[in-house]
């Protein structure tokens, strides 16, 4: 068997290894036109701030590919012919495959503003887009980054870490208003706030306007506000690749449409990651999955079906994670911007500390707890995975809320406070009594009435 993988991102990297586990005789092949070598995209803004250096973000040495037997082809597939199963690179070369995987992953979203294509106006998805930024932001003084979300906040603080003026413009009427409930976007606010990133709500991009030699010198806002700006980001979010699916005719929606077992439209062709849409995506889920962690769970999957052992994708509860400045946040399940009919919201939150905890559940069945949110206070996956899948009652789980706490062992503990709060809160449920903790510091401090 000849696995051809259109894309070097976690999701092809995960098909190719999983599939020479399964088949140490198949032949794999990955094209890229990206780089040579897969690297940890998440990790890019940190080679801009100087963290750490390119090579420090490849998870794998240059020793891995030929140890594997995985190949590398640097280059562009141009053209795809899923009758003669054959692709076409920009090299000019064809290349023959038995099963194929599109993992062609996503590209900037714009919204065709006028001036949108001047020079220091760009986005930020892959290696080249961060080597464009490290050279139009060399020497400037002001940007304006277009964008509330996760890659929005990542380029305020890759900016703020050179001394660039940043001022955001976010169209809700709260940091991510469409995924944050309230009371964390506030939390988010006051990191912003703290670093001198001057956010304005309720505003949006309306033109970019130009200098004499075609650079970008300001934007105009739908406000009608004129803010200087020598680069702007447009951190509208990401749609996904389409090009050489649409080319070859495969049936595409938003994404390249796939069954559970990420199968195309097309025999022996299959998509996974941020490219794929589900043509029938599980409750509560989403079509197209943008996350890291969603894109390595897919090329698991999908290269044990395509190794002959067919395997349904199914994501499980959702988790993401992200860092913004110096406050983390995680979510596990459903935790809704606004509130839902049936659920409570169960929300702590430290009177100076920046560290909050919010546990969605639902009275009307047993209490079972439906999600999480998390800020400040580093929660383990496996626990809230295990607790969102048994539906286990929120009683329980504080309960046992230390089980699931990640912090060092010299870190505070907040579960006392939470406990109580939820026991005030809610005097008609069943009261809660923490576990005792475990460990000798733990003890030490229960002696010491700590």
């Amino acid at each position: 068997m000849h696995l051809v993988i259109i894309g070097n991102g976690i999701t092809g990297v995960t098909a190719a290894i999983t599939a020479r586990r399964l088949r140490p005789d198949a032949r794999i092949t990955l094209v890229s036109d990206e780089t040579a070598h897969h690297y940890s995209r998440t990790a890019l803004m940190y080679v801009y701030m100087g963290h750490v250096r390119y090579h420090d973000i490849k998870p794998h040495g240059d020793w891995f590919w030929p140890e594997n037997r995985l190949e590398l082809v640097h280059a562009t597939a141009t053209g795809l012919d899923t009758s003669r199963k054959e692709i076409t690179l920009s090299t000019g070369e064809p290349l023959a495959y038995d099963q194929l995987l599109l993992a062609t992953g996503s590209i900037s979203r714009w919204a065709g503003w006028p001036g949108q294509h001047l020079r220091g106006v760009q986005g930020l998805y892959s290696l080249p887009d961060l080597e464009q930024m490290a050279r139009d932001t060399h020497g400037i003084q002001q940007a304006v980054v277009v964008g509330g979300g996760l890659i929005g906040i990542e380029l305020a603080e890759m900016l703020h870490s050179r001394g660039i003026q940043v001022t955001m413009l976010v169209r809700d009427n709260r940091y991510w208003g469409s995924v944050l409930p309230k009371a964390e976007a506030e939390l988010i606010d006051l990191q912003l706030r703290a670093h001198h990133i001057e956010v304005k709500y309720r505003t949006e991009l309306a033109e970019l306007l130009s200098d004499k030699e075609g650079r970008v010198r300001a934007v105009r806002t739908t406000a009608g506000e004129e803010l200087a700006a020598q680069w702007v980001g447009l951190a509208t979010g990401v749609t996904p690749n389409l090009a050489l699916a649409e080319k070859a005719g495969l049936e595409t929606d938003r994404g390249i449409l796939v069954n559970e077992l990420l199968q195309t439209s097309a025999p022996a062709v299959f998509a996974a990651g941020d490219c794929a849409q589900h043509r029938q995506a599980g409750a509560d889920e989403v079509p197209i999955e943008q996350l890291w962690y969603t894109g390595r769970a897919q090329g698991e999957t999908v290269a044990h079906t395509i190794c002959g052992q067919p395997t349904p994708y199914r994501r499980g509860p959702w988790f993401n994670s992200a860092k913004f400045f110096n406050l983390e946040y995680q979510t596990y399940g459903r935790v809704p911007a606004e509130p839902v009919e049936g659920e409570e919201s169960f929300y702590w939150q430290h009177p100076t500390a920046m560290h909050a905890l919010r546990i969605n559940f639902r009275p009307g069945a047993g209490y079972a707890v439906t999600g999480m949110n998390s800020m400040g206070l580093r929660q383990r996956h496996e626990v809230w995975e295990k607790w969102l899948r048994a539906h286990t009652p929120i009683q329980d789980v504080l309960r046992d809320l230390g089980a699931a706490n990640f912090d060092p062992e010299f870190f505070r503990q907040h579960e006392p406070d939470i406990v109580q709060q939820f026991n005030k809160q809610y005097p008609t449920a069943q009261p809660v009594v923490l576990k005792q903790r475990k460990g000798l510091f733990a003890r030490l401090l229960s002696a010491s009435g700590t």
